[in-house]
């Protein structure tokens, strides 16, 4: 009778044994299930500024007349000019590319009414693209010595100055820091106003980088920025 009550015993024991280990299991879980649920978002922002370190200047010049021949010429003429010009101021011809000259044949067009002055106008444009962004800049201030000399410079929307900044590599992971930092700051503020212990990071997105023109005088300064977003745990 005796040996038969023992093993029962020792059953139940381990039974009951069994079902507060679960217990505290569950009571683990759910713990954990509601700590992974008190989490707070937070956005850093980084910018820093920048100097434009590459820069595409198109130069525009046209010439009209009634004779193909001697406006081709005469365009010939102030595109040697131009090519002088940059070459003085410190630009390499390696820099610099002409493009075929682009003619109009006003009297091919069908829609005019009036007979035009003048029947050929010729465009051409020549390039610059250099790293060369402050000599660039001086001679842009300058150019108005091509107009002294008779070159006929042109205002084009389609052939506008374009800055760039191509060193985003080298300061991409100091400023990833410091987004972060900025965010962590924001999320323990958070925390103590909210009596909590910030915990670790659930989830990070680093965004994206963006480079504009810090403003319309300047475009030769560049305004980088990126923002970060990181999901913190909140503890008790």
């Amino acid at each position: 009778m005796d040996n038969k009550i023992i093993p029962s015993i020792i059953l139940a024991v381990g039974f009951i044994g069994g079902v507060a280990l679960l217990g505290n299991q569950l009571s683990d879980g759910v713990n954990s299930f509601l700590n992974k649920d008190r989490v707070v978002t937070v956005k850093g922002l980084s910018e820093k500024e920048v100097k434009a370190n590459h820069v595409i200047w198109p130069i525009s010049f046209q010439e009209m007349g009634n004779d193909l021949v001697q406006a081709y010429d005469t365009l010939e003429k102030n595109q040697a000019m131009v090519i002088e010009f940059l070459k003085k101021g410190g630009i390499d011809a390696t820099e610099i590319s002409v493009a075929a000259p682009k003619v109009n044949d006003t009297l091919a067009n069908s829609f005019q009414n009036d007979a035009p002055k003048y029947r050929y106008i010729l465009t051409q444009v020549i390039t610059i693209s250099s790293d060369k962004v402050d000599i660039v800049r001086k001679l842009i201030e300058t150019q108005r010595e091509l107009l002294k000399n008779g070159v006929p410079l042109s205002s084009n929307y389609d052939y506008l100055t374009n800055y760039s900044y191509t060193g985003l590599n080298e300061i991409k992971p100091a400023m990833v820091e410091d987004a972060t930092k900025n965010a962590k700051a924001a999320a323990q503020k958070f925390a103590d106003d909210s009596g909590s212990k910030l915990g670790k990071i659930r989830k990070a997105n680093q965004g994206v980088f963006t480079i504009s023109n810090r403003d319309e005088n300047t475009p030769y300064v560049k305004n980088v920025r990126v923002v970060t977003t990181v999901e913190y745990y909140l503890n008790d």
